[in-house]
């Protein structure tokens, strides 16, 4: 018997299973059977699964009808599934790296246990740092194996069903299947978590959920979001049949009203019937609601309240109003009733001179020129507050000493309304008023070689993604200064953004430290990484691809690491539809998407790989040596657009197929005298401001207010002396 039995459902997904059947055979624990569950012998992911079964006997796909489901998917899965413990993957899915290793270990250590959570990642379609939405959750659990009543925090209702493991035998003795119809994993998460006796938690990520572009279909306008209140009230009734404690009954019943109230008030959702929904849904409200139940505050408590009194007229109406508010201020809604209009009258309160503000990517964490700003600010400007604004699910990744506010928050629109200085690497929301008085200052993150801005207008593509031009061009007229790393920036920004501020050519502070960090701290980040001792790092970091719904590359990385010999590992940095190139057991491919630091990553690598990505910009300050990937240039030239031939200025060697790339690093032509020489062209031309002392300058320009004639000045390139590489790769 198998240690896992991994349950995939495949329907519409036929074009990423592999993803999701890739991931699992990569895992470097092998005891596990695969059960891709397929809509029937010729549907396309049957083709796939059925190609898998012939390359491995631990494949073993089964079938269930279109018309049962995602919930009859898993069961059928369920019922062939012969394995000790049961996984569900969704089929666009994958599990991470050591995944299964992880989960032996956990479920190797003392006491029996029904189920085991673990925390999954959230990756956006486009770019960026993955958020982990089970984390608090799971945080606060207790260690070891314990009885629900410990956690009441762990109702099953906000962990999805590929979140845990589960004990084939307890889900077979308490006759434990997903309910039928749309919103299953609400039902099956409530009836696990009401029947389960022992529970544990392992606090690492196994699983990375692949958001779409194009989001759930279960977010999709349709009468199916009536099943959402089957699944409570088939979760209710059991619950009120087993006596359940008062504190798990309130934070089932809470975390249940918080999923109905969010369809309740999403008219998109529900084209018709609204008014049947919110009537049965009161009717469940109040049958169901603890003694002494406690509302929340702000807006939701006030939906609890109408929900209760049966009010749909003043619902709707308060739903309305939101609507309006949000479409009017072009942000997230505000968390509380009158929290704009509270915005509006900070605005005439006093600017407080002494209040820094600062983003980062659209709130996702502590990073970029911002932190780097931020940093030296508390150390040259310690009499500023400073606030960094950030997403819900990314406050757990800043410093601890770091004060902030939460994006949507009153907070957030307080400090908004009043800070003196705004500091962000990309755009404050279109809510945002421009105050005289107050200084904004735009970082950017990164020297363009494609086309921004006003610029992309003639690119359709990338057009469209960008929405209004106007509207882009209205958020930077509110910039008072805009950092720019070397000339080419300057002029490149002067065209894409044509508005009126002032240009700061003092370089990236992000990249000081490129010039700041010992050779102990490469050596530590190594240690974090895990790059092995003594072994040659290669950060492969390509970029994305506006044309393409999918990443393609013809750059198979498992291939190259055998082609190039065993002296070199590979950093894989990149969109997640490149997680098909982690290595099978191999070792050679260490993913550190998922590394909140690109410095970090940066300084840990000998050499860089990448394609058009604006990280080669960056790096070259290492002086490090650089081949630029470019199997799709000229598609990539047509469709993106680009301010200038990387061809034919190429930070180092360039290769066009995989086996050119692999050859520049079996003769060593990547680091000899000729890519030395192309390097340190692309550096005179690129890494002309950043020479480790840019956000000194910054601060001590924009927020002390120093004139621009005792800003220290930029040190010449030939005197600066980079972080030093772990290994030497020079060739003469």
């Amino acid at each position: 018997m198998p240690r896992f039995s991994i349950i995939v459902p495949s329907h519409g997904v036929a074009g990423r299973l592999s993803l999701a059947l890739d991931s699992v055979l990569a895992q470097s624990f092998g005891d596990f059977e695969l059960v891709p569950v397929c809509d029937g012998p010729d549907c396309p992911a049957s083709d796939v699964a059925a190609e898998y079964a012939r390359r491995d006997c631990r494949v073993a796909p089964v079938h269930s009808p279109p018309a049962a489901g995602r919930a009859g998917a898993r069961n059928a899965g369920m019922r062939a599934a012969i394995g000790a413990w049961l996984l569900f993957l969704d089929g666009d899915d994958v599990l991470v790296p050591g995944a299964l290793a992880a989960l032996a270990a956990r479920l190797g250590e003392p006491g029996d246990v029904d189920v085991l959570h673990f925390e999954h990642e959230r990756t956006p379609w486009w770019v960026g740092e993955p958020t982990n939405p089970a984390a608090p959750l799971l945080a606060r659990a207790p260690d070891g194996v314990f009885p629900p009543e410990r956690a009441p925090q762990l109702t099953g209702v906000q962990l999805p069903a590929w979140s845990a493991a589960y004990r084939r035998a307890f889900l077979t003795e308490q006759q434990l299947a997903f309910p039928d119809g749309h919103f299953t994993d609400v039902g099956f998460g409530g009836l696990v978590a009401l029947s389960a006796e022992r529970v544990a938690v392992l606090r690492q990520v196994v699983v990375r959920h692949l958001l779409r572009r194009q989001g759930s279909r279960l977010g999709l306008p349709g009468e199916h979001h009536l099943e959402l209140l089957d699944q409570a009230e088939l979760v209710l009734t059991r619950a009120a049949g087993q006596g359940l404690s008062g504190e798990r009954f309130a934070a089932l019943f809470e975390q249940l009203f918080d999923a109905v109230l969010k369809t309740a008030a999403h008219p998109r959702r529900l084209p018709r019937g609204r008014r049947a929904f919110f009537r049965r849904a009161s009717g469940l409200y109040r049958r169901h609601r603890p003694a002494g139940f406690r509302v929340p505050g702000g807006s939701l408590g006030v939906q609890h309240r109408l929900l209760a009194a049966g009010a749909y007229g003043a619902f709707r109406a308060l739903r309305w109003a939101n609507q309006a508010a949000r479409a009017a201020a072009g942000v997230p809604r505000p968390r509380g009733l009158g929290t704009r209009l509270r915005y509006r009258l900070q605005l005439h309160r006093r600017l407080d001179k002494n209040l820094a503000v600062y983003c980062a990517y659209w709130g996702r964490g502590y990073l970029c020129n911002p932190a780097a700003i931020h940093a030296k600010a508390r150390e040259l400007a310690p009499h500023l507050r400073s606030v960094f604004l950030v997403e819900a699910d990314q406050a757990h990744t800043l410093p601890k000493d770091v004060e902030y506010a939460v994006i949507g928050s009153r907070k957030y629109w307080d400090v908004l309304a009043r800070a003196k200085y705004l500091i962000n690497n990309a755009n404050f929301a279109d809510a945002v008023v421009k105050r005289r008085g107050s200084v904004h200052l735009s970082t950017q993150h990164g020297t363009p070689l494609k086309k921004m801005g006003a610029d992309q207008s003639t690119y359709p593509v990338v057009a469209a993604a960008t929405g209004s031009i106007a509207k882009l061009l209205a958020r930077v007229d509110r910039w008072d200064y805009n950092v720019t790393s070397n000339r080419h920036s300057t002029q490149m920004w002067e065209s894409a953004y044509p508005c009126a501020h002032e240009v700061l050519e003092y370089g990236y502070p992000r990249n000081d430290v490129y010039y700041t960090a010992t050779a102990a701290d490469v050596a530590r980040v190594r240690r974090e990484l895990g790059v092995p001792e003594g072994k040659k790092a290669l950060l492969y970091a390509p970029t994305h691809r506006d044309h393409a719904t999918g990443f393609e590359t013809s750059l198979d990385l498992e291939e190259l690491c055998e082609e190039i010999g065993d002296e070199y590992v590979v950093l894989l940095r990149a969109h997640y539809f490149y997680d098909q190139g982690t290595a099978r057991g191999t070792g050679r491919i260490i993913d550190v998407t998922a590394h909140h630091s690109s410095e970090d990553v940066c300084l840990a690598a000998d050499a860089l790989i990448t394609d058009y990505s604006s990280i080669m910009f960056d790096y070259a300050n290492l002086d490090r040596p650089i081949v630029v990937y470019a199997d799709d240039w000229d598609v990539y030239r047509e469709l993106r657009g680009v301010y200038f031939d990387l061809m034919e200025s190429p930070p180092g060697r360039v290769a066009r197929t995989p086996g050119e790339l692999a050859a520049v690093f079996r003769d060593g032509s990547y680091a000899d005298a000729e890519a030395k020489a192309l390097r340190a062209a692309f550096r005179e031309r690129f890494c002309q401001f950043d020479d480790g002392r840019a956000a000194e300058r910054v601060v001590r320009r924009v927020l002390l207010g120093e004139p621009p004639e005792a800003i220290p000045p930029v040190i010449p390139l030939a005197e600066r002396i980079p972080a030093p590489a772990a290994t030497t790769l020079v060739r003469n």
